[in-house]
């Protein structure tokens, strides 16, 4: 089996010049993968515009841990046009959902490369709350995602001994994090959804967030759309849970 043209040209884009050593050692199967990540699934995702893509990659490989492939796949996304600041915005935006543990090494990743291509480190601030507003500011954008009566219906519902897991939602995970700025809260949920479908067991939470994305203008084609082009990533048993979740929340 011979790479497609179309393949050829799409993964020139990302990785200009580059010659993967697999192709020497393992040509059968980087030709079976490049012919579908490059070509059949791209054919399928042409609405979402390659830095949205390359930037719901990032955030899938980081919830599937896999530090190697994200690292090249940084440097793809530095080269269509991901700033520096919507790089490390992926990764903010992944703490509060995939866990510090999980992401510090590819802080570490991201800084290497970002110094090995001439970036001063730290980036500008994107913060816009402080001890004294992240509590109101987090449950406004909490309430612009999910719906103020999802909220409310969260906090009534717990119990005494874990209402404070519910103000850490609200504080913390919105006040702390999705108040930033660098991506808009559009990007920033497809992002959760990206994460979440990547980690696997997560289908409730993933409910709640393909809900979220209708809420902040993402609809069932983008979300197809962002399945489909982690397919290659994280696999068929993920992507049809995921998908499966997306058909009960849209066709209801």
């Amino acid at each position: 089996m011979a790479i497609s043209d179309a393949a050829r040209r799409n993964h020139e884009e990302l990785f200009p010049g580059h010659v993967s050593t697999l192709a020497h050692t393992d040509p059968e199967l980087i030709e079976v993968f490049d012919n579908f990540a490059f070509d059949q699934v791209l054919a399928h995702t042409g609405m979402l515009e390659v830095r949205t893509r390359l930037m719901v990659q990032l955030a899938s490989l980081i919830a599937c841990q896999a530090p190697a492939e994200y690292r090249v796949m940084l440097g793809a996304a530095l080269t269509v046009g991901v700033s520096p600041v919507e790089a490390k915005e992926v990764l903010y935006q992944a703490v509060p959902y995939v866990g510090l543990a999980k992401v510090f090494d590819f802080l570490h990743a991201t800084n290497d490369v970002l110094a090995e291509r001439g970036v001063d480190l730290p980036l500008p601030g994107q913060s816009t709350t402080t001890p004294q507003t992240r509590a109101e500011r987090g449950r406004a954008v909490q309430e612009r995602i999910v719906g103020a009566g999802t909220v409310k219906a969260l906090y009534a519902n717990a119990s005494d001994d874990i209402q404070h897991i519910q103000r850490f939602l609200t504080e913390n995970c919105f006040g702390d994090h999705l108040t930033r700025t660098g991506l808009d809260l559009a990007m920033r949920e497809l992002l959760t959804f990206a994460m979440l479908i990547s980690l696997g067991g997560c289908e409730p939470q993933v409910r709640g967030h393909v809900a979220a994305n209708l809420n902040v203008g993402n609809d069932r084609a983008v979300l197809i759309a962002v399945a489909t082009v982690l397919l290659p990533f994280i696999g068929y048993p993920r992507t049809l849970n995921a998908l499966r979740v997306v058909d009960e929340v849209t066709l209801a």
